[in-house]
């Protein structure tokens, strides 16, 4: 019987490839927390604290948020007793100097990721995705121009830190198209490869 591998992940796929949804399924299937920075910031922006007012005139400009703000956000979710026994992170790290951070706070612990789930969805999905959202829900942040922008910062910035997690043989490509449920079962059985399982 193999020994059950601690479940430390990073799921990472361009906006509007359902990441943030299978995020959370992923990490309820295994019990453990999912650590959206996206969840994080929206939170503050709802309840009008000064990292909320700081984070919404970025996000309403399409732009990120910077990598000091969003690493210390992190690091203190991580340091909380429920991702002890692991987490998933989604929306970070989000580019080559968020890597380093992460292993910076990680490697005293005795820690790493122990796998990354890639979404792979094609650039039009997303786009048809994000507009399909803007509607249902409404999001003033999703305009053509910003959608634009996100993806094209995406391409740019995260796409980058793949290389780096597949140099380690960490990285676990999924199709993200499909019914929910079938996207949902192809992670859990890359997962289960790793040893990483309910």
């Amino acid at each position: 019987m193999t020994e059950s591998v601690l479940a430390r992940l990073l799921i990472v796929g361009p906006q509007g490839s359902g990441k943030g949804t299978q995020g959370a399924r992923i990490a309820e299937a295994l019990g453990i927390p999912a650590i959206s920075t996206g969840d994080v910031f929206r939170a503050n922006i709802a309840g009008g604290t000064e990292l909320g007012l700081q984070v919404k005139a970025i996000i309403d400009a399409g732009d990120l948020v910077s990598d000091e703000l969003t690493g210390a956000v992190v690091r203190d979710r991580l340091a909380q007793p429920d991702a002890a026994n692991g987490f998933l992170l989604d929306g970070y790290p989000r580019n080559i100097a968020q890597v380093r951070d992460l292993d910076e706070f990680l490697a005293p612990r005795g820690e790493g990721l122990s796998a990354v789930i890639e979404l792979d969805v094609p650039r039009d999905e997303s786009i048809a995705r994000l507009h399909q959202r803007a509607v249902d829900q409404g999001r003033a942040d999703d305009t053509e121009e910003v959608i634009a922008n996100r993806l094209a910062i995406y391409e740019r910035e995260t796409a980058p830190i793949l290389d780096v997690y597949r140099a380690r043989g960490i990285v676990d490509a999924v199709d993200g198209i499909g019914a929910l449920d079938e996207v949902t079962e192809r992670i859990l059985g890359a997962l289960a490869a790793r040893s990483i399982s309910v």
